[in-house]
């Protein structure tokens, strides 16, 4: 059972600690500058940003949303620490009351903000609450039970709401139309991906060649998370090898050893492309009959996994199901079979 009281549900960013030490780790960003990839977004928010600085108001509510490891998170720390304020964190699971909302938003500070990761899973009872907290700064609270009930106003500070999701589409509509600014976050290319390799590599004290650092990249699912993670486990492996450089063998060494191929996929990512070839003909098979195939649930194979695979031009999605693309075929050297 989740306590109800604010403490139990979130973590408080100080603005002024530039390392964001309740952040998963060191290799977070600290502002726009550190933030690579991302420009649209960094423009619009740095005016926004400002406007509201010079007004001295609080900063319309914003909403993130796109694939996961794209930085929302790290980009709304950034949001905090360039308005100088508290950033409050909590995720759409941990609050199952009313209160517990409540609780959050009664202790913030004018101005500061709170983030809600996941914020498509919220309930209905909580997200209900959301709305006049949003709008109006204020919430009714029922006190007592049956005739004697009533209803009391209780007004909030000026806040910010920063959500974080990854399906959009599963937000109600009256609380996305309650943001006043909705931002997608892009996958990144792989030259955004390499800076981020370089930087990540000089915060771990770790050297890393030109090529490796290319390799890396391209291998990265043009995620920064992934990107991180590989680069960790590069430095593991240069290390059990007494190796002071990642280079480009290490690297290949670091890949392979790890079931990754040189544009990204991983075995999971290869399975599901075999399996729609080797027993569906190719496609197109429906994501239930894929799923039971792989013995993975569905929302993995489509949350997770298919992303990337359309992106890369290896799967394609319809109305009939899943089918794998000649490109698929030709870099898993698989001999396309004709349909019957």
């Amino acid at each position: 059972m989740i306590e109800s009281n604010a403490e139990a549900l979130e973590e408080i960013i100080d603005p002024k600690n530039r390392e964001f030490s309740q952040f998963d780790n060191k290799l977070r960003p600290c502002s726009f500058a550190e933030y690579i990839g991302q420009e649209v977004i960094k423009e619009n928010l740095k005016i926004a940003i400002s406007a509201a600085k010079k007004r001295k108001e609080p900063l319309d509510h914003v909403l993130l949303h796109g694939p996961a490891g794209l930085g929302k998170t790290t980009l709304a720390g950034i949001i905090a620490k360039e308005l100088g304020v508290n950033m409050k964190i909590t995720s759409g699971p941990a609050l199952e009351k009313q209160g517990d909302i409540a609780s959050i938003i009664s202790n913030l500070n004018e101005n500061d903000i709170l983030f809600i990761d996941e914020i498509h899973r919220l309930k209905p009872s909580v997200e209900e609450i959301l709305y006049s907290a949003m709008e109006d700064f204020g919430i009714d609270i029922v006190i007592g039970k049956g005739p004697t009930a009533r209803s009391m106003r209780l007004n909030l500070p000026r806040f910010t709401l920063i959500g974080a999701t990854t399906k959009v589409s599963m937000l109600s509509s009256p609380l996305r139309d309650r943001f006043g600014s909705t931002f997608r976050l892009q996958f990144y290319d792989e030259g955004n991906i390499k800076q981020i390799v370089l930087r990540s590599a000089k915060i771990l004290g770790s050297k890393i060649s030109d090529e490796a650092a290319k390799i890396l990249a391209r291998s990265s699912r043009q995620t920064p998370r992934i990107a991180n993670r590989l680069l960790k486990r590069a430095r593991d492996y240069a290390d059990i090898k007494n190796k002071s450089l990642i280079d480009e063998t290490t690297l290949n060494g670091t890949m392979e050893s790890l079931g990754i191929d040189k544009v990204g996929l991983d075995h999971m990512d290869r399975e599901i492309l075999l399996t729609i070839m080797k027993q569906f003909n190719g496609g197109p098979v429906g994501l239930g009959t894929l799923s039971a195939a792989m013995s993975e649930e569905e929302a993995t194979v489509e949350d997770i996994y298919e992303p990337f695979l359309i992106q890369l031009g290896f799967l394609e999605r319809t109305a009939r199901g899943r089918t794998a693309t000649d490109r698929a075929y030709n870099h898993l050297s698989v001999r396309k079979t004709k349909q019957k």
